[in-house]
Order: structure tokens, then C-alpha cells, then sequence
């Protein structure tokens, strides 16, 4: 219930909310006057918005998890050699979300930062993580999902996607050209824990005019593999 509040900046109605999520009004009532009680929302009028305590549940991920702080350095190493944005994210469902990042110029007209959530099918780091699930759970995956078009050159064919993923597989990273923003190109490679379980995906973006593909896997794609396997052994 929580999740239905994203991008309604003026708040949701009990009615909003149980359209959102396909709860019952009478439940969504229930729910949203706890969250009031506990310092989660407010309302005023009809109107139920977050408030920021609600942060808190994405801090204690975050100081939970040791992956994020031990990352955080490895980024800001990656970015200062490259002169690029670098990044690591989590398969979330259909989604990656955003758990570290270093961004020393900024290659996407939309701001990313740590929770920022985007599409698995057409990002690099996505893909890579998609690639680190079972095959019968990227059938699943591939099942539920519908592929829009974010630009021209986005995949949208789950046979081509298909291809995509078992190639990523097969390489170890891949590479998405202008697939989720015209002007952006990035490149992602996985990270692995000790039982070579795919747990982090790990990407540099570059503006596509300034860094060519060529560029991107002859000298980007060295210091990514070496950065992830190095996260790897931190992470042990």
C-alpha cells in the first residue's frame, strides 16, 4: 500500500488507494489510520500522504545490508579512474532499485540516486540480473512483463530479449544502447557471492555521443570486472 503513494505528490484518497492496490475500502481505511497512528501518513481532508518517517524503512535496508557500504568506495574508485557515473543495484520483482552510486557528471535527464527504481528489461543492470535468475523464473518473468518502448531502440520482442539474456549469460555483462533514454549507454557485469550466486549488478553510464560501444568494452569493461570482482571478495 505504501508503493501505490509513488509519484502522487498530492496525496491519495481511501478510494485512490483501494483502485491502486485492490484492497477493499474498508481495509485500505484500517491500514492507512495505522500508518497515521505510527507516524507513517497524514491526512488532511480525503487526502492520506507519506511522511518522511516512512525513510526510515529504506535506512534500515540500507544499514542492514553490508553491500551498500562496503560498494560505496569501490564506486567512487570506479567513477574517479573513468570519469563516469557508476552504479549497483538489486532485482526487486520486475525492477532494479538503486542501493549505491557514485556520480561525478550526470548522463540521465531524470536524477537517479540510492531507491531509485527503473525497468529490468531494458537496463544493463537488469538485464545482468536477469541473467543470474533460474531460466524457469525468467519464463515467469518474461510471462508477466509487457515490454514498452521507452524509446526507438528499445527491445520490446520477448524472443530478441530472450536472445539478450542467454548472451548475457554467456558474456558475463552486457551492454544497452540508448535503450531506456536516448543519449544514455551503459555496460553491467554481475556481482557474485562465494557460491557464485548473481547478488548485485554493477553498471557505468555514459552520455552515448562522448563514449563510443567500442570504448565501452575494450577499456570500461575491464575495470567493471575487476571492480565486481573485488566487491566479490569484500563481500566474501
Amino acid at each position: 500500500m505504501i508503493e501505490a503513494f509513488e509519484g502522487h505528490t498530492q496525496g491519495l484518497s481511501v478510494a485512490d488507494v483501494s483502485r491502486q492496490t485492490g484492497l477493499s475500502r474498508a481495509a485500505v481505511r484500517r491500514l492507512l489510520m495505522t500508518l497515521e497512528m505510527l507516524g507513517y501518513a497524514e491526512s488532511s481532508g480525503r487526502a492520506y500522504r507519506l511522511k518522511t518517517r516512512v525513510l526510515k524503512l529504506g535506512f534500515s535496508y540500507l544499514s542492514s545490508s553490508s553491500l551498500p557500504a562496503i560498494a560505496q568506495p569501490i564506486l567512487e574508485q570506479t567513477s574517479e579512474l573513468l570519469h563516469e557515473s557508476s552504479s549497483l543495484s538489486v532485482l526487486d520483482g520486475d525492477e532494479i532499485v538503486y542501493v549505491a552510486r557514485s556520480a561525478p557528471k550526470r548522463v540521465m535527464s531524470v536524477g537517479l540516486s540510492v531507491g531509485s527504481r527503473l525497468p529490468a528489461y531494458c537496463t544493463s543492470m537488469g538485464r545482468v540480473l536477469l541473467a543470474g535468475i533460474s531460466r524457469s523464473e525468467f519464463a515467469a518473468y518474461l510471462e508477466r512483463v509487457e515490454l514498452k518502448a521507452l524509446t526507438p531502440k528499445t527491445v520490446t520482442d520477448k524472443g530478441s530479449l530472450t536472445a539478450i539474456i542467454e548472451r548475457t549469460r554467456g558474456n558475463g555483462y552486457t551492454l544497452v544502447d540508448e535503450e531506456l533514454e536516448l543519449g544514455l549507454r551503459s555496460i553491467a557485469v554481475p556481482v557474485h557471492n562465494r557460491m557464485r550466486k548473481v547478488v548485485a549488478a554493477m553498471n557505468i553510464g555514459v552520455h552515448a555521443a562522448r563514449v563510443s560501444t567500442e570504448e565501452m568494452i575494450q577499456r570500461f569493461l575491464p575495470v567493471l570486472q575487476g571492480n565486481a570482482a573485488l566487491l566479490a571478495q569484500v563481500l566474501g
